[in-house]
């Protein structure tokens, strides 16, 4: 992979936020998105009594495991969401079938200044109604004129 071309510091979006320190270009693997990995039984035995408050460093790997960021996360955690992203995660699939050495990697979908904050779409499902107060909870904040004001993804 290329040398760091990202920064994270202050988001207007959300908390923190990665922004590109130069130019990248459409098509760059950006980053790694790293973490413990965890199976979803461990994540659910871990969080599941959380209080949910819409702020994740979970991210599902595939059907058996998912990234924990919380412990062994670098920069790509502090990516924020966006309803008009400018990146994507891409899911590589271990070429022997291993699905615990599966990896996400960021890309850009497009072109993108320095300074410009990197965003992805969460593409947050979750199986229960979305109900007005879990609309709420998983608020988006991109600011974006194509927002849809949560990070949930519409039912299917």
């Amino acid at each position: 992979m290329p040398k760091k071309k990202i920064v994270a510091r202050l988001s207007s979006i959300h908390g923190n936020g990665v922004f590109a320190d130069e130019a990248i270009r459409k098509g760059e693997r950006i980053v790694r998105y790293k973490g413990t990995m965890r199976t979803h039984a461990e994540v659910d035995k871990l969080y599941g009594e959380a209080q949910e408050n819409g702020h994740t460093f979970l991210f599902t790997l595939n059907e058996d495991y998912v990234l924990d960021a919380n412990e062994g996360g670098n920069i790509a955690r502090w990516i924020n969401h966006s309803c008009s992203p400018n990146c994507e995660a891409v899911q590589e699939e271990n070429a022997k079938g291993k699905s615990h050495k599966d990896k996400i990697f960021i890309e850009a979908i497009r072109d993108i200044a320095p300074g410009e904050e990197l965003t992805y779409n969460y593409g947050i499902v979750l199986d229960e109604p979305h109900t007005a107060k879990l609309k709420k909870l998983w608020g988006c904040r991109c600011g974006s004129k194509k927002c849809t004001g949560t990070m949930l993804q519409p039912k299917r």
